[in-house]
């Protein structure tokens, strides 16, 4: 087995053309990009990131059958009139509310959903 110490001395003596040439080699040999190796690490650190979001926005997908009940919720969630959470219960999808915390973005989707909507977070 080879020395993985000395292999990570040698690649950090590299100039950045050598390390440029390295890398051309390399995606020739074994057909694989900087880039695809690098994604596994990128979409486990968007997932953390996701897990620590604070804000989110809440997205009305569809009313479903029930859009009075629908609407009604709107309003509650929101400062809204009639009017205008009819106009955005009937344009869905629609941002219904953003900047919210995780709990009450929760509970909003939750009433939305008994209503009769499709919510999602974001």
């Amino acid at each position: 087995m080879p020395d993985l110490n000395k292999i990570i001395e040698d690649l950090s003596s590299l100039s950045v053309v050598e390390a440029a040439e390295l890398s051309k080699q390399l995606e020739e040999k074994w057909g694989v990009t900087a880039m695809a190796a690098a994604a596994p690490a990128a979409a486990a650190a968007g997932g953390a990131a996701e897990e620590a979001k604070d804000d989110f926005t809440i997205m009305l997908i569809s009313a479903g059958d029930k859009k009075i009940n629908v609407i009604k919720e709107v309003r509650a969630a929101t400062s809204l009139g009639l009017k205008e959470a009819k106009d955005l219960v009937e344009g869905a999808p629609k941002e219904v509310k953003s900047g919210v915390n995780k709990k009450d973005a929760e509970e909003i989707k939750a009433k939305l959903e008994a209503a009769g909507a499709k919510v999602e977070l974001k």
